[in-house]
């Protein structure tokens, strides 16, 4: 099955939920026949949700050189995991492009360009250059203009209160 025509998804803001929707919507996508494609960046691929996606069949790229939190990373770090995740995004432009994947979740790549650990110009050129029916999820804390200005769909989580704020850590099934 492919879509009639592929849209573009922006979800962000510092509210919980943003990768939480975009995998549910990899889940609806899955059940319906769809391909899914989907690359975390600034994450080592191990929440919860991975796992059952690729038991369902999704193609789940990570990054396996993290290291932790960018501003903790040294030089040599953030320009190791820098090429990796760039390297991932290339996979996602040939997926897009050839129109291996229905849906493409580019999860945190809000928050991988805000950190300069991305090409810019090569996600704007994936964004343009995808097969029409290729759905695009991207996720993000800050409001990216650019990609604001891209997407057909723009959804904003807000924090209105956490459980982080009274000293509950994430806790794995339900944050991560």
């Amino acid at each position: 099955m492919k879509l009639e025509q592929g849209l573009i998804h922006y979800y962000y803001g510092n509210g919980k939920g943003k990768t939480t929707a975009a995998m549910g919507l990899a889940l609806r996508a899955m059940g319906s026949g769809l391909r899914v494609l989907a690359v975390q960046f600034l994450k080592d691929g191990s929440s919860g949700e991975i796992g059952m996606l690729r038991q369902m069949g999704a193609n789940i790229l990570a990054v396996r050189r993290l290291t932790g939190f960018t501003f903790r990373m040294t030089p040599e770090e953030k320009a190791a995991c820098a090429a990796e995740q760039n390297l991932n995004l290339e996979t996602a432009a040939a997926a897009a492009a050839e129109g291996s994947c229905d849906l493409l979740i580019l999860d945190e790549i809000g928050s991988a360009l805000d950190a300069e650990m991305v090409n810019r110009e090569r996600l704007y050129a994936l964004l343009q250059n995808r097969a029409p029916w290729v759905e695009v999820v991207m996720t993000g804390h800050k409001l990216d203009p650019a990609l604001h200005d891209r997407a057909d769909y723009v959804t904003r989580m807000e924090n209105q209160r956490h459980p982080f704020e009274k000293g509950i850590a994430a806790r794995k099934g339900i944050e991560y």
